[in-house]
């Protein structure tokens, strides 16, 4: 198949386009920067002043749009102004594309968050969950809400819902083993806010997978079965990489260096991938312990 990835140089997006190139697929990476003569991926610039991707994407088989900014930066207003915009431009742009095509895609894969259900110590989600109040939820509903415009062109669309990817080389992994690393890793605030995970691997292989599932559409959860509590998500990393869990970090000092983008690691919701189970999906790492044994190489 033909693909194309927006987002395609960040932690999914590469660790996708390797995973397609190496099943034999053609990928098309949608970039803001220099083009390189790579043949696969193959590189289109989009969304400067001028730029006309479609014109390399007619018989495009799927689209995979993972565009946006990074939410780990410090929620100022500005930022996340951006947070939000940024998805939002970057969809809109992608909806303008596919209407310019001959032949529309099969699929669109649009990345979406977990964040859209709020935040809860108590409730269990699924895809059917109502949406939370949060900044999170209402950027995720907008964004899904802009995604879905295609489908009127008789596109399917997937809108993924990531829990936390771990990846030893990305994401919010790396910033959670640093304290370990230090000797001062331990209880993040209550220690009973739930983590929703999923394994990179599982990531590539559940958009993989939605991509050639022609049943899945509209919100799917992308996490684990297992979700788990941030005090025993810390025993389990500390015990994969042999170091200690006991110094507590309290609440008041990540909102204080975090402010708003604390919620991340201080609430959290429990979430059930409830669509890619009944589908079918065979998750490589349902468990904590193999999943991070198998990112730190044990």
């Amino acid at each position: 198949m033909k693909i194309a990835i927006s987002g395609g140089t960040g932690l999914v997006g590469k660790a996708l386009s390797n995973e397609l190139i190496r099943n034999g697929h053609e990928v098309i990476i949608l970039t803001r920067g220099n083009i390189n003569s790579s043949t696969n991926p193959h590189f289109v610039q989009w969304l400067n002043d001028g730029d006309q991707p479609e014109k390399a994407l007619e018989g495009i088989d799927a689209i995979v749009n993972l565009a946006g900014a990074s939410i780990n930066s410090r929620w100022t207003d500005e930022y996340k102004r951006e947070i939000l915009e940024s998805r939002l431009r970057a969809t809109s742009e992608m909806n303008r594309i596919i209407e310019k095509l001959k032949l529309k895609p099969k699929v669109l894969i649009n990345a979406s968050a977990v964040g859209y259900y709020g935040t809860s110590f108590t409730e269990e989600f699924s895809e059917q969950s109502a949406q939370g109040h949060d900044f999170l939820a209402e950027t995720v509903a907008r964004w899904e809400t802009e995604a879905s415009a295609v489908s009127d062109s008789g596109v399917r669309v997937v809108l993924c819902r990531f829990g936390v990817v771990l990846d030893k080389k990305g994401g919010a992994l790396p910033r959670m083993v640093l304290p370990y690393k230090l000797f001062g890793g331990g209880k993040i605030g209550s220690g009973q806010q739930w983590l929703s995970w999923i394994h990179i691997k599982d990531v590539v292989g559940g958009i993989m997978f939605a991509i050639e599932k022609k049943q899945l559409a509209g919100p799917v959860n992308f996490s684990a079965p297992e979700p788990v509590k941030m005090n025993q998500f810390g025993k389990t990393l500390a015990k994969v990489i042999n170091k200690p869990h006991w110094m507590p970090v309290p609440s008041v000092m990540l909102k204080l260096l975090l402010g708003e983008m604390s919620i991340l690691v201080l609430e959290g919701q429990r979430v059930r991938p409830e669509k890619l189970l009944s589908t079918g999906y065979v998750f490589r790492f349902p468990h904590l312990s193999a999943a991070l044994n198998d990112i730190f190489g044990k």
